[in-house]
């Protein structure tokens, strides 16, 4: 029970590593803001809490939204007065039409490795990435992040303690060649995720990020069986990771055995990354 008697608030929370996040956070005996823009699967992720479910609040919020995410926290601050621990977990993945473009590329790509070479299909994402995807990925994000942190530093500074962390991504520390966008994003979270560290390091508010690696989630399941293969073959360990296993890093940060960690990233990625 390492989270008895604490507040946690996890943004994203309707599905993947948030959902597996919050579970995991109520069954060590936190209570829970369960946060997804979609009610129905905030609350779902409450009920898959068992036992512990009334342990959980399913809270509908969009954290792009700065109005949205001040209206969810005065309501984390009326119904429980503090907050002890925030993960901004909450992300998007890429439209259908990406996606299709993406897996066509991929294994277009892949067929002329295979081939002998020379590659001649490009990514070329950069090149017709339009303002909108650009500004929504961003928004959702770092936005999200930002408008979270802001919110939430607020409770915490009233008791002088208190855990933020922030989902950032392998993608934001070596790159991403099919999502720019996606990965200025969580390369920003870190550089957000630095600053907030020392900025709020007087106060005992500990900030640190994750950047899993390849992760069996509903926002990385538009692979196609030959692509996501190609994938696997990268990781050193030979396969992609569990939402829980990312959960397990997320427990670490929010407790008190990381109690002497701030301004620091942890990257459960199977040997993916080892920078």
């Amino acid at each position: 029970m390492k989270l008895e008697g604490r507040v946690a608030l996890v943004t994203g929370a309707g599905s993947g590593i948030g959902r597996a996040t919050a579970i995991l956070f109520a069954n060590e005996g936190a209570r829970v803001i369960v946060n997804d823009r979609n009610r129905e699967t905030a609350e779902a992720t409450v009920g898959a809490m068992g036992a512990r479910r009334e342990r959980g609040y399913a809270h509908q919020a969009d954290v792009s939204d700065s109005a949205a995410v001040r209206a969810m926290f005065a309501e984390v601050d009326r119904r429980f007065g503090v907050l002890d621990v925030l993960v901004n977990n909450a992300g998007i993945a890429e439209t259908d039409d990406r996606r299709d473009e993406i897996n066509r590329t991929g294994e277009a790509q892949l067929q002329e490795l295979l081939s002998g070479g020379p590659i001649k299909t490009h990514w070329d994402v950069t090149t017709s990435l339009s303002d909108e995807e650009w500004r929504q990925m961003i928004d959702v994000h770092l936005g999200g992040t930002f408008f979270c942190t802001r919110e939430a530093l607020k409770l915490m500074a009233a008791k002088n303690r208190g855990s933020i962390i922030n989902m950032s991504s392998v993608a934001g520390l070596h790159g991403i060649p099919v999502a720019p966008h996606y990965g200025a994003a969580k390369g920003g979270i870190l550089g957000f995720t630095r600053s907030v560290a020392l900025e709020m390091a007087t106060r005992n508010i500990r900030v640190n990020a994750i950047c899993p690696g390849w992760v069996e989630t509903p926002m990385t399941q538009h692979f196609t069986p030959f692509l996501k293969m190609s994938i696997t073959a990268r990781i050193p360990m030979m396969r992609w990771g569990r939402p829980e296993e990312i959960a397990a890093t997320a427990l670490f940060l929010a407790s008190d055995d990381s109690a002497y960690y701030t301004g620091q990233w942890l990257s459960p990625n199977g040997g993916l990354f080892t920078g």
